[in-house]
C-alpha cells in the first residue's frame, strides 16, 4: 500500500464475520482465544475497571485517540486479549485483523513497598480488595497517578502492525479500554500486569494488626478484643459466669521419679536346674547267658547258612544251634 493512499471501508458487519472465521481458525490450533464483549454501552462497572478507564483519560497525551478506541471496543472489535506480567498481546479486526503487543514496566520493589506500608491495617480481606470495597484512604492510594498501581504514559509502549503512523492508533486504544473491561472480571490481572502479588497487601496488613494488638499490651499475648479486631470475629467474654459452671478437670498424677541407672538392681539370670544321670544297671547271670546264646545262634547261622526255623527254635530252647532235617 502506498504511502498516501487508504484501504477501501469495510462494514462493521462484514469485519466481524471475517474476525469470527479467523478466531475460529486459531482455536482448531490450540491458542486460547479471550475475546472482549461489550454489555450495554458502559465499557467497565466495577471500581478497578473504571479506576483504569478514568486513568488513562486523565492524561492529554491520550486524549485525542482514546474516542475512537471507545467506538471499536464496544462494537467488539477487540478479538482477542491476554494479560501476563508487563505484557499484553491483542487481536483488533479492522480493515485486517491486526497484532498489538503493549508492553507495561512492572511495578519498582520500593514502590511496591511504600504502597503497602501506606496500606497497612486498612483492608479488610482478599475479597473486599478484589471487589475494591475499600476505604477512601487506601482507593486514594492506589489510583494515585504517581505513586498508585496504574502505569504512567511514560512506562507504556505500543507495538502494532497496522499502517497507521500515529504513535497511539486507534487499534491500540481499543486494547487499552479492552484491559479496563477485562478488570471487570479478573481484577487480579491488574496486579499481574505490574509484576507484584495482590495477596502481600493482606499479609501486611494482618501484620500490621498484629503488631499494634500487641504494642498495647505488656505481654505477647491478645486479649479477646485484640483478636476481635485482627481476625474480624465476636468472641464472648461474659464476666457474670460463675467459676463452678466451668468443666472440672481431674488433677494430674505426679509421674513417679525412675531410678538412677546407677542404684537399680540388676538381676542375675536363674540357674537351670541339671538332673543327675542315671547309673546304668550291671546285667545279670540270665541276661548275659541269654545274649551269648543268641549271639552264637547268629555267628553259627551266619556261618553255616542256616534256615529261620532253625534259628527261631534255637533261640526259644537257648540251646546251641542245630540244622534241621529238611533245608540245613
Amino acid at each position: 500500500m502506498a504511502w498516501y493512499s487508504w484501504a477501501p471501508y469495510v462494514p462493521v458487519a462484514q469485519r466481524r464475520e471475517r474476525a469470527r472465521r479467523k478466531m475460529e481458525s486459531l482455536r482448531r490450533r490450540g491458542v486460547d482465544i479471550q475475546p472482549i464483549e461489550i454489555e450495554g454501552r458502559k465499557i467497565a462497572k466495577t471500581f478497578w475497571g473504571q479506576a483504569w478507564c478514568d486513568h488513562l483519560e486523565g492524561f492529554s497525551d491520550f486524549a485525542n485517540r482514546l474516542p475512537r478506541g471507545r467506538t471499536y471496543v464496544r462494537n467488539g472489535s477487540v478479538c482477542h486479549l491476554a494479560i501476563a506480567k508487563g505484557n499484553v498481546e491483542a487481536k483488533v479486526s479492522g480493515s485486517d485483523i491486526y497484532n498489538l503487543r503493549i508492553r507495561v514496566k512492572t511495578l519498582k520493589p520500593k514502590d511496591w513497598s511504600r504502597l503497602k506500608q501506606r496500606c497497612a491495617g486498612q483492608i479488610g480481606s482478599l475479597l473486599e480488595l478484589l471487589q475494591g470495597n475499600l476505604s477512601d484512604n487506601v482507593m486514594e492510594v492506589v489510583t494515585d497517578r504517581q505513586q498508585g498501581l496504574f502505569p504512567l504514559p511514560g512506562e507504556i509502549t505500543f507495538d502494532c502492525d497496522c499502517p497507521d503512523w500515529a504513535m497511539m492508533c486507534k487499534h491500540v486504544a481499543a486494547v487499552l479500554y479492552g484491559i479496563g473491561a477485562r478488570l471487570d472480571k479478573n481484577p487480579e490481572l491488574l496486579f499481574t500486569l505490574r509484576g507484584v502479588n495482590h495477596e502481600e497487601l493482606i499479609d501486611a496488613d494482618a501484620e500490621a494488626a498484629v503488631g499494634a494488638a500487641t504494642r498495647r499490651s505488656k505481654s505477647k499475648r491478645l486479649a479477646a478484643d485484640d483478636l476481635s479486631d485482627v481476625f474480624g470475629i465476636e468472641i464472648d467474654d461474659d464476666p457474670t459466669t460463675d467459676s463452678t459452671d466451668s468443666v472440672h478437670t481431674a488433677p494430674r498424677k505426679t509421674p513417679k521419679k525412675r531410678a538412677h541407672r546407677a542404684t537399680r538392681k540388676v538381676k542375675k539370670p536363674a540357674k537351670r536346674k541339671t538332673t543327675p544321670k542315671k547309673a546304668k544297671k550291671k546285667p545279670t547271670k540270665a541276661a548275659k547267658k541269654k545274649a551269648a546264646v543268641s549271639t552264637s545262634a547268629r555267628k553259627t547261622a551266619a556261618s553255616k547258612k542256616l534256615c529261620k526255623t532253625t534259628v527261631k527254635e534255637t533261640r526259644k530252647k537257648k540251646t546251641k544251634p542245630v540244622s534241621c532235617a529238611k533245608c540245613c
